[in-house]
């Protein structure tokens, strides 16, 4: 039998997918379809683009059809753990991506999607291991590097994060997901400026992205003189070690306790004060609506 990727359909598929026009590149996987209609790799390439097209359900069928098929399709076992993953699935993502591994264990996209499960847990230290391998497999990848940087000021290694953010800037080639990193890395380190740096680029480059919305939101009330002055306080707090966080709050519990809940109360007051004029300089006296 003829290999399938070498049809002039499967070619022309993957070359729509390149450009981003999937339900053109649907259109000649299903004609490819109707020539082989039990070959795997046709199922797992018409649930590559469901997924690239968001379309979860329909992505996990023929996937699920691809590997009824060929138990251990690289293709398809990708596009489940993509699924999972996109649609929150965080136990059935990580039990995915085991399987995927064992089946395609040079594949880095599956540490780098590891360590986002290790940080959602607040887990840093084995999200920084499985960012090692994916950086071993692809050393050079930006969104990887610009994800290690969040990484390592979430541990506090904040030299190391700087140093790693400088390294995904120079491999950088405009990809929004890479600003979106590198602005929490700065965040983390108190670098507000910079943040909002950053999130200005990842908006101006995905515009659309309701999470990007959110953070360029969030970056800019960060900037606001009224709320800076309640964030100054956390730039000694990032250098001090758990315990001693721990004792400085129970000290100001019973020696500072009005002036504590005063503090917290300006601190609330002014997060909502902030965000009503950064709001009103994005938008206007209208509801919100990028």
């Amino acid at each position: 039998m003829e290999n399938v990727h070498d049809n002039v359909a499967y070619r022309k598929a993957q070359q729509l997918i390149e450009w981003r026009r999937y339900k053109e590149a649907l259109k000649e996987a299903e004609q490819l379809l109707s020539e082989e209609p039990e070959n795997p790799d046709v199922f797992a390439l018409i649930s590559q683009i469901h997924l690239l097209m968001d379309e979860y359900d329909k992505a996990l069928y023929w996937s699920n059809q691809a590997l009824t098929r060929e138990p251990e399709h690289e293709l398809a076992w990708f596009v489940r753990v993509g699924v999972y993953y996109d649609t929150n699935q965080d136990r059935e993502c990580k039990e995915a991506i085991q399987e995927a591994l064992r089946i395609d264990p040079y594949e880095p996209h599956y540490y780098f999607l590891q360590a986002h499960l290790y940080i959602k847990i607040d887990r840093p230290n084995q999200a920084k291991t499985a960012l090692s391998q994916a950086l071993e497999l692809r050393p050079e990848s930006p969104v990887y590097l610009a994800l290690l940087s969040y990484t390592e000021a979430l541990l506090k290694n904040y030299e190391d994060s700087a140093r790693v953010e400088k390294l995904a800037l120079k491999n950088n080639t405009e990809l929004s997901q890479v600003f979106l990193y590198l602005g929490w890395a700065a965040g983390e380190r108190g670098e507000y400026k910079l943040k909002e740096t950053y999130m200005r680029n990842a908006i101006r480059l995905n515009p659309d992205s309701k999470l990007y919305q959110e953070e360029f939101l969030e970056a800019l009330q960060h900037n606001e003189v009224l709320f800076k002055v309640f964030l100054w306080p956390g730039k000694f707090v990032r250098k001090m070690k758990t315990w001693q966080i721990l004792l400085t709050w129970v000290v100001a519990v019973f020696l500072f306790r009005p002036l504590l809940i005063l503090f917290l109360v300006l601190y609330v007051l002014s997060h909502w004060v902030t965000k009503a004029i950064v709001h009103v300089k994005v938008f206007g006296w209208r509801r919100r609506g990028i």
